[in-house]
């Protein structure tokens, strides 16, 4: 049962990475090789009640991501229909892409470790569709922004799925992780973005023209409106998972209900045919469904890896093969580019006990790096990364050619930075 279900991993993942020569959409390899996985687990597992519940509890994690990245995007589809970003892009002066690109880094960054790398990403690529008219301008930068929400969210509890884990399950404390892996981030972030921005040096950008081809405008009170709602409510998510404990998901849904009741007021004595453009209905068919449906199909492919006890079992040859938890930790973080960090961590999370790495071990804070930041090195290898890959449609092998070089050296760059100032406190 193992081979069979790495084998069909192994070619659900070629086929997903191969998608544009071979003319097959990403979304329907992954939801094919998630049926195929979960059959073949299901036929060599006897207890049919264990595989119904472990589906279960995959499904509700995999439906939790995928309603908050379908809260997310429809709330900046409502600012985006209000042209409420161009609260942003008319405050942007800058003619050159090299300065913008530090700008976007920066901005991303820190952004992220407020709100989380998923939602950064999306806002961010947004932002970029209002700025940059040639698509692959955009490329660049989305692979950009895809390295720095990551490294952003590495050093922040609440910035990366895997750092909240790590922060929820007692092995880290807010101020040791932000105090130990802030530097670290930023020279994984830094180091790509400097090389990006010497390449792109001396070239101007290129703005599409503002709000030229719509017949519909919303009034500046409008914009601003649904700019800064829209904008809280991504930022007042995390605040409300701290408050209530419960899931990012109903924070953003409730939100989105939230922006729905005050357009639905502000817009509810004019013409229909007016305020159609502004409506919710109309931002939720502009999302992508594609980006979701694979976005589903990846999760539930990597869960059944997980229920099969094949991650566990990798961590442990490791353990066993290499010894070394720096080593172990790097490999980790470059392993969680090809499946999702989250099993990943989990297991790590099973292998060694708080007994003997207690909180703010070296262990953990390096694992919340490698982990945070390595699902940089591909494109599917975070959320962010298949965000970008859905809304500005990325190649994988564009992305392998162009990005996965910079967001590798920037991983160790950061890793070197982290083993050089534990050395020296230590």
């Amino acid at each position: 049962m193992l081979a069979a279900l790495v084998a069909v991993f192994v070619i659900a993942y070629a086929a997903i990475a191969l998608e544009h020569p071979i003319k097959i959409n990403k979304s329907a390899s992954a939801l094919i090789g998630a049926g195929l996985l979960w059959t073949i687990y299901a036929l060599s597992n006897s207890d049919a009640h264990m595989v119904n519940e472990q589906l279960g509890e995959s499904l509700m994690g995999t439906a939790q991501i995928v309603f908050f990245l379908m809260g997310a995007m429809t709330i900046v589809e409502v600012v985006d229909s209000h042209h409420g970003f161009e609260v942003i892009t008319k405050r942007i002066k800058t003619t050159k892409l090299s300065s913008l690109m530090w700008l976007v880094g920066f901005v991303t960054f820190f952004l992220s470790a407020i709100l989380d790398n998923l939602t950064t990403t999306i806002v961010m690529i947004s932002l970029m569709r209002k700025l940059l008219v040639k698509h692959d301008d955009r490329l660049f930068f989305a692979g950009i922004i895809v390295i720095a929400a990551n490294s952003g969210g590495a050093w922040s509890p609440i910035g990366d799925v895997t750092t909240t884990i790590l922060w929820i399950g007692g092995q880290i404390t807010t101020m040791a992780i932000i105090k130990s892996v802030l530097l670290p981030s930023l020279a994984s972030m830094i180091v790509p973005l400097g090389v990006t921005a010497y390449v792109l040096r001396g070239r101007d950008v290129v703005s599409p023209e503002r709000g030229g081809d719509r017949k519909v405008r919303s009034s500046p009170f409008e914009s601003n409106l649904m700019f800064f709602m829209g904008i809280g409510i991504l930022v007042a998510v995390p605040v409300f998972k701290t408050v209530t404990h419960l899931p990012p998901f109903m924070g953003i849904l409730f939100g989105l209900g939230i922006l729905w009741l005050v357009g639905d007021l502000v817009h509810r004595n004019q013409e229909d045919e007016y305020k159609q453009h502004f409506t919710l209905i109309h931002a939720l068919s502009k999302i992508d469904m594609s980006s979701l449906v694979f976005f589903i199909g990846i999760l539930l492919s990597v869960a059944t890896l997980e229920h099969a006890h094949i991650l566990t079992s990798l961590a442990g040859w490791l353990d066993q093969t290499v010894g070394r938890l720096d080593i172990i930790v790097l490999i980790i973080g470059i392993a969680s580019s090809i499946v999702d960090n989250v099993p990943l961590v989990a297991a790590s999370m099973g292998m060694y006990s708080l007994t003997s790495f207690p909180p703010d071990h070296f262990l953990w804070e390096f694992l919340a790096y490698c982990a945070g930041t390595g699902g940089s090195i591909l494109i599917i290898g975070s959320a962010a990364g298949v965000a970008a890959m859905g809304l500005e449609k990325i190649h994988f092998f564009w992305y392998v050619k162009k990005i996965s070089w910079l967001a590798l050296i920037g991983y160790f760059s950061g890793a070197g930075v982290y083993l050089l100032q534990h050395l020296l406190i230590a």
